[in-house]
């Protein structure tokens, strides 16, 4: 961290989207504090830094606060220059953009419902989480990364939510998402991805997230049962 630079990370360790925050500083090489948060008792520092949503990731960069991790990587890419994170040619800048915000959208989101839900519901939910994939895998074809063959850049760090989650929800909610044979270009994606050691030095433990994601679903068909 350069002299006068102060760089916290608010986060939970099972979050994905604190992951992607995670490995764009360490893609950089930036020196920070990471301050684990407990998100049924948040501290004061996590309201006070986003009074709006309450959640993380929160990165605080000489006592001012970020919050949403898309804006967060941004704000690194934009601050630190050195292995940047989103294309610096305009039209591919605006691409990465928006292919990570169909990832949100049409995919992450998607999953959350996958998680929450039973019987048709979730089935329907199941089938547009594979038209999504279906569409990400014809936009990979040919490449070994979203970001380029040799490093991943923004689409791949958002899409990290599909080899770390995927296989946890699946065998949660008792369903089937992903088909390595269906998607051989995102299969072979995610082997490579989870290879590069600042990805696979952060991955958080899989038997403690299956306990996590268990409760979770728990209290989501319960919470909805009482509606």
């Amino acid at each position: 961290m350069e002299e006068g630079e102060e760089v916290k990370l608010l986060g939970a360790w099972m979050s994905p989207f604190v992951n992607r925050v995670k490995w764009v500083l360490k893609l950089k090489g930036i020196r920070y504090e990471y301050l684990e948060q407990d998100l049924v008792n948040k501290s004061p520092l996590l309201l006070t830094s986003n009074p709006v949503y309450k959640r993380v990731p929160v990165l605080i960069h000489n006592g001012k606060p970020i919050s949403e991790s898309l804006f967060i990587i941004e704000y690194l890419d934009d601050t630190w220059k050195n292995n940047p994170i989103l294309p610096q040619d305009p039209y591919q800048r605006a691409k990465a953009r928006f292919w990570a915000n169909f990832i949100e959208e049409k995919f992450s989101q998607v999953m959350r419902k996958v998680l929450s839900l039973e019987g048709e519901k979730q089935k329907k939910e199941v089938e547009n989480a594979n038209e999504a994939l279906e569409i990400l895998e014809g936009e990979l074809k040919g490449k070994k990364f979203f970001g380029g063959d040799q490093t991943i850049g923004l689409v791949d760090i958002v899409l990290g939510v599909l080899p770390t989650w995927i296989g946890v929800i699946e065998e949660v909610a008792c369903v089937k998402v992903f088909d390595p044979i269906k998607y051989p270009s995102l299969a072979k994606w995610m082997e490579d991805f989870l290879e590069l050691p600042v990805i696979k030095e952060s991955l958080p433990d899989k038997d403690k997230l299956l306990a996590y994601v268990h409760k979770i679903r728990i209290y989501m068909l319960t919470l909805a049962a009482t509606k």
